[in-house]
């Protein structure tokens, strides 16, 4: 099959294939007589895996080392059970803080409806944002 078709099969557009030639996810597809390339079943399999490694949260980094270890001819489970858990934790951390900062978000909301801007003080910028709120900065950072 030809690049477009590749990629119409999959969706995407064909200048995700060449990147994913460029990066070398992909190996070099064969060329027709007329330099047009051409693709076989193979191909389209690994385009999915890419596709559905992506989805996961897996960088084309880590999708490249996945491959590579599939390419040299063993299977790569362990390996992506590995990167799997690391990004699992990665977002458990992430979500924790989300919470934090949603609940630091919340706490300025009430602050700020209870707050009256004529009592704002010429030197503060803001007064929702007074040193006396609970605000941790490494929340936000």
């Amino acid at each position: 099959m030809l690049i477009g078709q590749l990629a119409d099969a999959l969706g995407i557009p064909t200048a995700t294939v060449r990147l994913y030639e460029r990066k070398g996810l992909l190996p070099d597809p064969r060329r027709a007589e007329n330099g047009y390339r051409v693709y076989d079943d193979t191909t389209l399999a690994r385009l999915r895996f890419i596709r559905t490694a992506q989805a996961a949260g897996l960088t084309l980094a880590e999708i490249s080392s996945v491959l590579g270890v599939r390419d040299d001819g063993t299977a790569p489970c362990s390996h992506v059970d590995e990167l799997l858990a690391t990004k699992l934790a990665d977002v458990r951390q992430r979500r924790r803080q989300l919470a934090a900062l949603e609940s630091e978000l919340a706490q300025l909301v009430d602050r700020s409806r209870q707050l009256d801007p004529a009592d704002c003080a010429a030197g503060e910028i803001c007064h929702i944002f007074s040193t006396s709120t609970s605000v941790d900065e490494s929340t936000f950072g």
